[in-house]
């Protein structure tokens, strides 16, 4: 996937612990304020990575992963930002880790802290859950993150960012005591960014807007990355901490009564999250760097020191390192147990591999980025394994794009693939035979080789595709008075592509406001070209024809989920015309999905399942079959979802 190219060691045990922040009762261990040394004594047993607080706030235990220093040292407002050596952390045994106890704390203070390696290197820590950008804090409005606490003036006038930690947080009350997510073969889901979904770009006016979704009848909401990226105004896939929410978006109490509200209303949650590189910013970019090549440095734990595949950007993880492999892991722990969420969106799978295809994206390198790759797959099974002991019904979704063969092996272990229909979506509704094709065959898993049903989330939009109204009124094909540049017209061929869409088994997706014909272009340039802020126009559901638009799409949502027959694996299908149909088949109904997304009546012969009385869902009519096939002219545009009993919303 593309949508990234705009933005500019081994340790001991592979054992995932508890993350940053962790509180305990008391401490065993004694104080940590003692000079580090190249063999020093190991991190009492029960501490996590970043801080660990004890004695009830009055303590706390900080820990990283940083082999190779020769020396650390904790700076914060607990010592006025000095490097002195009452303050030097000591290295574990196995000279990987330092860590330092900090006793005298107020445990109803927040302190912003950092550390100090080799005596010249300034850096973040890579665990904490919240951090301090004198360059970006300034510009969130208080009404989304009140209080933010201001950047430590006895810093001595630096502007990197700084980790932020207190104990005395305010603790979140869920209200939703357990929530079982939809099974995949009736999932429906809703790509969101934040940002441009509801205007003041905050959680709390998104979980005031729910009753939209509820009403549109989706089971699953995917949000665009909201862990702390560089910037504000972004689409997030430009990470730097993981383990930190991004404070554009809301306080974190404020992102999980998001989530207990979604579960409350039987809406999962999936994060879209970005661990196949980090930029620049990122702490574990910064501790191991090689200034002169302007790249991660050899010795860097985490990361290549080249780029392994075309349409990389950023710093890419080395996910055959022992060392990235128990990060990724304990930030998907994190996520998964802190917040609830019901799934994860992995952008840039397929760039999980440390087989080298060159850089350069040409014909060539994408070609062998996309063959099948053993090591992928091993990398993939290893994650997937590990979030299913967390959570057995946890979404693992990944944008990979690769041979059929590899996301065949994939999709049998029950992750779901990414399935771009963008473009013969938009050349069928469009009214285009070809240039490039309008079939949309790829909405079944049988053309993919695949024996899973249920694991392609397919999608005629997503966030990083150009939207379909836009290209109907931009580039619409005409003939006499039928022009699909009308706006009534081009909407009208949308329903016509969404009850196709539904109508074949497997999950679906939704980008936010493609079920009202959202026209404005992703590269609109008056509203700051691709990457820029986009109005939610939400005055566009007075408009009747968008609002039917939008009808259509929740009726095809819940007849969807409602009917067993849509999840059927006894189908056949003809979707390379001009005439598509549908037909599935299922022991409580059978349905017969017609459509002529030429721009001229179409003259048809339909292979019903059977003869007799067919009911029209969207008209409330019905017609007689009385023989095989049945003959039937379309007018362009013309399309029906016939079953031979009425379908339950």
């Amino acid at each position: 996937m593309n949508m990234r190219n705009l933005y500019l060691l081994i340790i001991g045990v592979l054992l995932v612990s508890v993350t940053a922040c962790k509180k305990t009762p008391s401490s065993s261990g004694g104080s940590g304020n003692v000079t580090g040394t190249s063999t020093g004594k190991d991190v009492p047993a029960g501490i996590g990575d970043g801080v660990t607080f004890i004695n009830n706030g009055a303590s706390a235990i900080f820990n990283i992963y940083a082999p190779g220093k020769k020396s650390v040292t904790l700076l914060g407002d607990f010592n006025s930002w000095t490097a002195s050596s009452k303050y030097s952390m000591t290295n574990s045994t196995d000279g990987t880790r330092w860590w330092i106890q900090i006793d005298g704390l107020d445990p109803s203070t927040e302190y912003a802290y950092e550390y100090l390696m080799d005596g010249n290197l300034k850096v973040a820590d890579p665990y904490c859950h919240k951090v301090l950008d004198s360059a970006n804090d300034q510009y969130i409005p208080t009404s989304v993150y009140p209080s933010i606490k201001a950047y430590p003036s006895g810093h001595g006038g630096s502007t990197h960012i700084v980790s932020d930690m207190q104990y005395s947080a305010p603790a979140y009350t869920w209200k939703t005591a357990s929530f079982t997510p939809a099974d995949p073969k009736n999932l429906v889901v809703y790509e969101l960014l934040v940002r441009d979904f509801v205007g003041t770009h905050s959680y709390k006016t998104l979980t005031d807007t729910l009753s939209y979704l509820v009403n549109l009848g989706v089971n699953a909401v995917e949000l665009m990355p909201i862990n702390e990226f560089e910037g504000n105004d972004s689409w997030g896939y430009n990470s730097n901490f993981m383990f930190a929410l991004d404070k554009y978006y809301g306080q974190p109490n404020d992102y999980k009564a998001f989530v207990d509200a979604c579960h409350a209303k039987g809406i999962a949650v999936i994060q879209d999250i970005v661990l196949e590189d980090q930029f620049g910013s990122s702490p574990m970019v910064q501790m191991y760097w090689n200034a002169s090549a302007q790249q991660p440095a050899a010795n860097n734990p985490w990361f290549d020191q080249t780029i392994m595949h075309p349409d990389a950007v950023g710093y890419q993880l080395n996910h055959q390192s022992a060392a990235t492999q128990y990060f990724t892991k304990n930030v998907m722990k994190y996520w998964m147990q802190e917040y609830k969420i019901d799934g994860f969106r992995f952008d840039q799978a397929k760039g999980f591999t440390q087989t080298n295809t060159g850089s350069a994206s040409t014909s060539a390198s994408e070609a062998a980025w996309a063959a099948y790759d053993a090591s992928r797959v091993s990398t993939w099974e290893n994650y997937n394994s590990y979030m299913k002991s967390l959570n057995s019904n946890f979404y693992v979704i990944l944008e990979y794009f690769a041979a059929n063969q590899e996301e065949s092996v994939l999709a049998n272990q029950g992750m779901m693939m990414w399935t771009d229909l963008s473009g013969s979506g938009e050349q069928a509704t469009m009214g285009y035979a070809t240039n490039p094709s309008w079939d949309i065959s790829g909405l079944f898993y049988d053309g993919y080789g695949f024996t899973a049903p249920y694991n392609l989330v397919a999608y005629f939009e997503s966030h990083d595709e150009e939207r379909l109204q836009f290209k109907n009124e931009a580039y619409g094909n005409s003939s006499g008075s039928y022009n699909v540049k009308s706006l009534a017209t081009g909407l009208a061929r949308d329903e016509m592509g969404a009850v196709f869409m539904f109508s074949s088994p497997g999950p679906k997706m939704v980008w936010q406001f493609g079920e009202r014909g959202y026209d404005i272009s992703i590269n609109d340039a008056s509203t700051g070209g691709r990457l820029g802020d986009k109005p939610p126009h939400w005055e566009y559901m007075s408009d009747a024809n968008r609002h039917h638009l939008y009808q259509i799409y929740s009726d095809m949502i819940r007849y969807k989920i409602n009917n067993p027959v849509f999840a059927s694996t006894k189908f056949s299908y003809s979707l390379t015309g001009s005439v598509k149909t549908i037909q599935m088949l299922d022991a409580s109904n059978n349905i017969e999905v017609v459509g002529n997304f030429d721009v001229v009546p179409e003259q048809a012969n339909i292979s019903f399942p059977s003869t007799g009385t067919w009911y029209d869902n969207f008209s409330g009519n019905s017609i007689t079959v009385s023989t095989l096939p049945y003959s039937i002219t379309l007018a362009p545009g013309e399309y029906h979802l016939y079953s031979s009993s009425p379908l339950k919303l």
